[in-house]
This record gives structure tokens, sequence and C-alpha cells, in this order.
């Protein structure tokens, strides 16, 4: 009933080819310990499914993208992911790119074990013609209504960073927008939790607990005690975005060697080096909370 695991051996446990879906929103609660664990593995040929930030760009920038299936990669205040659009500008990976109301379409799907889902979103528009998994289908009822048929968006694995979590699978997210890390633990075969923080066992009666608690422990696979583990993103109500450094790895993308020079800066080492070379674990933890 343990499930708790170390970065390394939660890593180990993915293999190449996987479709991963990965949490959080853009610059937000990214499980980014989990993703820099990637950036140090031989992992290759991945599909990533997601609202994608700063962990599209890095894995795409390693080599490690075949496919990419999302419904935008943002790092907010930089509108588009610097290390994406040369990824895309090159045509590097695959794409399967939805608009955003079409991705959660195609997520809930998932999480409900049907092939697709149906809906009016797209009909008009150049997203059919664009978009060749797409298809239109008729509705069997007496209206006959045509109708754009999402694809169910399943995933083999689903990283998701929470605040605490512990050691049975039970995990709680803090933050006033779960955005929809439900659906994309719910989308997956199995999910893999990184947290701020572990303990042996959760009251999960409170009613406020039971709000907090997105998904049932029986789909977590393991948990990894990683505080301050989205860094650079947000995360929850505990620390936020740390823009500076997002800027500074954003303009890397325009340098020759910029990204050998942030992953030996930055990733190659373990996380402890990590942390000490943003700044501190101090330091992370009092970036102020971005407010919208």
């Amino acid at each position: 009933m343990n499930k708790e695991t170390s970065l390394a051996d939660a890593v180990a446990e993915l293999r190449d080819g996987m479709v991963i879906g990965i949490g959080g929103w853009g610059a937000r609660r990214k499980p980014m310990a989990l993703v820099r664990q990637i950036l140090r593995s031989d992992l290759k040929d991945l599909t990533l499914v997601g609202f994608g930030g700063p962990e599209v760009g890095m894995l795409c920038a390693a080599g490690k993208v075949r496919k990419l299936i999302y419904g935008f990669v943002s790092l907010d205040h930089i509108p588009l992911e610097p290390y994406f659009r040369k990824a895309r500008e090159a045509a590097a990976v695959e794409i399967n790119e939805y608009d955003e109301g079409m991705f959660l379409i195609g997520l809930r799907a998932a999480a409900e074990r049907v092939p697709f889902a149906p809906t009016r979103i797209g009909i008009g528009t150049d997203v059919l013609t664009y978009n060749p998994h797409l298809k239109m289908v008729n509705s069997p009822y007496g209206d006959g209504e045509a109708l754009v048929a999402v694809p169910a968006i399943r995933t083999d694995v689903s990283l998701v960073h929470v605040s605490r979590a512990d050691r049975f699978g039970n995990v709680q997210t803090d933050g006033p927008d779960p955005y929809f890390d439900n659906l994309i633990a719910r989308a997956a075969d199995k999910v893999i939790a990184s947290t701020e923080s572990l303990c042996d066992r959760m009251d999960v009666s409170h009613p406020d607990t039971v709000k907090s608690s997105l998904f049932d422990r029986t789909m977590v696979q393991a948990v990894v005690n990683a505080p301050l583990g989205a860094h650079p993103t947000t995360a929850h109500d505990a620390y936020g975005w740390d823009m500076a450094h997002l800027k500074a790895y954003g303009a890397t993308a325009r340098e020759d060697d910029g990204w050998a020079r942030y992953m030996q800066d930055f990733v190659a080492d373990s996380e402890a080096a990590y942390l000490d070379n943003v700044g501190g674990a101090d330091a992370v933890a009092r970036l102020p909370i971005p407010q919208f």
C-alpha cells in the first residue's frame, strides 16, 4: 500500500513511445521535478498531452518528443513557449492541435472511457480542414444533426503536481482553480503524483479535503515527495511562478547552444543542485503568487 517512490524510480517506470499526460496549465502547477528527471533520462519518442507550458518546450528541446496533443503551449507572459515554437516551425514533431474546448471534450471522453464525444464546436471553421483527427457524425436520433466527433485523448500515464499526499496515494490540490488535473488523471491508465508535502496518512473525511481531492487514490501508482517541485511554475497557494527564470530560459532559445547551456547549468545534476542554482529553496518558497 505504500506508494512513495523517488524521482528516479518513478521515471524508471516510463518507457519509450509512451503517451504522457501532464497536468497544470501553461506556467501553472506543472510537475517540473518529474519533467527534469525525464530530461536526465534516456527516454525518447514520447507523445505529450496537456495544456502546455515549459515542460513541452524543454522536452522538445531535448529531442524526447515525437508528437504533441495540446490546446496551447504558453509561458503566460511569453504567449508562445519559445522552444515549442522552434520545434513547431521546424516541423520537428508531429502535432495534433485542438481548440481548448475540443481538448477538454477529448479529455472528458477519455475519462469516461468512451471513444469520442460529440460537439458543435468547430462546425463552419477550418478546424475540420486542418485537423484530420476530427470526423463528422450524425445524431442517431430523429433530429439527425451533424456533429463533430472529438476522439478520446487517452494517456498511458499522467503526471501531476499536488499540494499534499499520503503514502496510500490520497492527494489534495489547493488553489481556487483545479484547471483540468482531474481529467488529465482520469484519462490515464495510471498516475504519478509529485507533491509539496507527504505524510503517512491524511484525514480525507473533512468536507474541505473532499473538495481538494481531485481524483481517487486507486488511480495513483506512485507518489514522489518533491517540495518546490513545480518551480519555475506556480504551485497552488504555496509559491508563485519565477517569471525572471522563465524569461531567462526563453531567451536561450535564441542562442545556438542555448538549450545545452540551460541543461548543463540547471538540470543535468540533481534536484538539490537545481534549487541551489535557481537561488535556493528559501527564495523559491517566497516567490509571490500571481493574482488573476
